[in-house]
C-alpha cells in the first residue's frame, strides 16, 4: 500500500480543500492520471496519482480542508499484495505537483513533524526548541505563539491536529479564541483579544457553530457565512500586509482625453482583428511597465532584512471573481506591445472567472495593477500584496471641467491613479517619479504610439 498525502502546491500554501474525487475506491489509476481536485487559496488544481494501482481507500471526504502532508487516500500499487507495507507516495506526488517558490523567497520551510521513534503527543511538545519527540512548529505558528505570549506550559496543553500531533496555526487560534488558557499557577486567564490574522479562522469556525454574537442571540436575523479558502487567505494576507508593511500612498490626476480619443478610433478595427475589446487596462499597463523600467526600485520586493530587485517585470492584474479577487500574472510584460498585453489580460481574466488558472498563472508578480474604476470608483487606496513594493489603482475616467492653456476652461476626461507603496523599499520621491512617468505616457498618447 502507498499513502498519498495533501501536496504543497506552492511555497506559501499550508492547506488544501478536497473539492472532488475523480476516482472512487476500487478504481484503477495510472501514474500521473488526475486523482482528485484540490482547492487552495490561489487556484483549483487537479492532483495526479504518484503511481499506478488501485484506489483502496479515501481518507478525506469532499469539502474537507486539511493541512499539507495529511494522508488523503491509499493506493495499492500494481503488483503489490493487498495490505503489504509500502513507503509513502507523498514524495512522488510532491515531485510531480511541485513546490513552487515565490519571488524572493528562500528555501521552503519545513512544515512536517520531526522524525521520532514514537509518535509525539501534545504533552511532549516543547514547541520552541528541539526534543526528539517534540513537534516542530512552522514560522507562522511560532509567530502566533509569540504574539499571544503563550508559555511552554500552556503550549503543552494544546492538542495538535496536524501530522503526528503537530500543532497547527488553527490549533493555536482556536485555543486563543476559547479563552480557557490555564496559567502556570493554575488560575484561569482572561481570553486574549484575537488579532486580525486570527479573525478569519474564528469567523470560519463560527460558520460551523453560530454563536449568539452572530445573530441567534439577537433574534436570529444574522447569518454566519463560512469562509472559502480564498476568502480566508485574503483576510489573512491583507491583515499581514497592513501589520507588517509601512504603507504610504500618493495620487496623481491624469488627463485621459487623448487615450479616450485614440481608443475610440482604434477599437472597432482592433476587435475585428483580435476578437477582443481594446480596454483602457492594457494601455495603462504599458505606461506602468515603461515607468518601472525608468524607476526600477518599484519593481522590487522586501525580503526579511533586504530588498530584492527583479530583472523581469511581471504585472499582476486584479480580477474580480465570485468569491473575491484573484491576481493572475502577465510575465515579462515589458516585452509585450499594447496588443500583446491586451491579449494576456483577456486570457487571464477569462480563465480566472472559469476557474482554469494554474499555479504558474498566479505566482511571481513583481508589481500589481488594480482597476476598481470599472465599478465607478474615483479614488481608491489599495493594500500591497507582500512581498511586492507597490500597487497601482486606476479609477474611473470622468469628464469634468479643468483649467487648460493658462486660464481657459475645458471639459476633459480625467482619471486618478493612486500608488500605494512600501516605505521600507522606497520614498515619496521615487513614488512621485514613477507616477509622473505613467502620467506622461498616458497624456502623450497618440496615433504615433504603436499597438503592435
Amino acid at each position: 500500500m502507498a499513502s498519498v498525502t495533501m501536496p504543497q502546491l506552492g511555497e506559501s500554501i499550508t492547506e488544501g480543500t478536497i473539492s472532488k474525487w475523480l476516482k472512487k475506491p476500487g478504481d484503477q489509476v495510472k501514474k500521473y492520471e488526475s486523482l482528485v481536485e484540490v482547492i487552495t487559496d490561489k487556484v483549483n488544481a487537479e492532483v495526479p496519482s504518484p503511481l499506478s494501482g488501485t484506489l483502496e481507500e479515501i481518507k478525506v471526504a469532499e469539502g474537507t480542508t486539511v493541512a499539507v502532508g495529511t494522508e488523503i487516500c491509499v493506493i495499492a500499487e500494481v503488483g503489490a499484495k493487498s495490505g503489504s507495507p509500502s513507503t509513502s507516495a507523498a514524495e512522488g506526488l510532491g515531485g510531480h505537483a511541485g513546490m513552487i517558490p515565490e519571488p524572493g523567497a528562500g528555501p521552503a520551510r519545513e512544515l512536517t513533524a520531526t522524525a521520532a521513534s514514537a509518535s509525539p503527543s501534545p504533552s511532549t511538545g516543547e514547541g520552541r526548541g528541539g526534543g526528539a519527540a517534540a513537534t516542530r512548529l512552522s514560522p507562522a505558528v511560532r509567530a502566533l505563539i509569540e504574539e499571544h505570549r503563550i508559555s511552554d506550559a500552556e503550549l503543552s496543553t494544546i492538542a495538535g491536529s496536524g501530522i503526528g500531533g503537530r500543532i497547527s496555526k488553527k490549533d493555536v487560534e482556536e485555543y486563543v479564541a476559547t479563552g480557557r488558557r490555564a496559567a502556570p499557577d493554575g488560575k484561569q486567564r482572561q481570553p486574549a483579544l484575537p488579532s486580525p490574522s486570527t479573525a478569519a479562522s474564528q469567523r470560519g469556525a463560527a460558520a460551523a457553530t453560530p454563536s449568539p454574537s452572530m445573530g441567534e442571540g439577537r433574534g436570529g436575523g444574522d447569518t454566519a457565512i463560512a469562509l472559502s479558502p480564498m476568502r480566508r487567505a485574503i483576510a489573512v494576507n491583507m491583515a499581514k500586509s497592513k501589520q507588517t508593511i509601512p504603507h504610504a500612498w500618493t495620487v496623481t490626476e491624469v488627463d485621459m482625453t487623448s487615450v479616450v480619443r485614440e481608443r475610440q478610433r482604434l477599437k472597432a478595427a482592433f476587435k475585428e482583428r483580435e476578437g477582443i475589446e481594446l480596454t483602457f487596462v492594457p494601455i495603462v499597463i504599458k505606461g506602468v511597465v515603461d515607468s518601472l523600467r525608468a524607476n526600477p526600485i518599484l519593481n522590487a520586493s522586501w525580503v526579511e532584512d533586504h530588498v530584492v530587485g527583479h530583472r523581469d517585470v511581471n504585472i499582476g492584474v486584479a480580477v474580480a471573481i465570485e468569491d473575491g479577487l484573484i491576481v493572475p500574472v502577465i510575465r515579462q510584460a515589458d516585452r509585450l506591445s499594447i496588443a500583446g498585453i491586451a491579449r494576456a489580460v483577456d486570457d487571464l481574466a477569462r480563465r480566472a472567472r472559469a476557474g482554469k488558472l494554474t499555479l504558474d498563472d498566479v505566482q511571481g508578480a513583481t508589481f500589481t495593477v488594480n482597476n476598481p474604476g470599472t465599478f465607478g470608483t474615483i479614488l481608491s487606496y489599495s493594500i500591497i500584496a507582500p512581498p511586492q513594493a507597490a500597487i497601482l489603482a486606476m479609477d474611473a475616467i470622468v469628464k469634468r471641467p479643468v483649467v487648460v492653456d493658462g486660464d481657459a476652461i475645458a471639459v476633459r476626461s480625467m482619471m486618478n491613479l493612486c500608488l500605494s507603496f512600501d516605505h521600507r523599499v522606497l520614498d515619496g520621491v521615487s513614488a512621485a517619479s514613477f507616477l509622473q512617468g505613467v502620467r506622461r505616457f498616458l497624456e502623450g498618447f497618440s496615433e504615433q504610439v504603436p499597438l503592435y
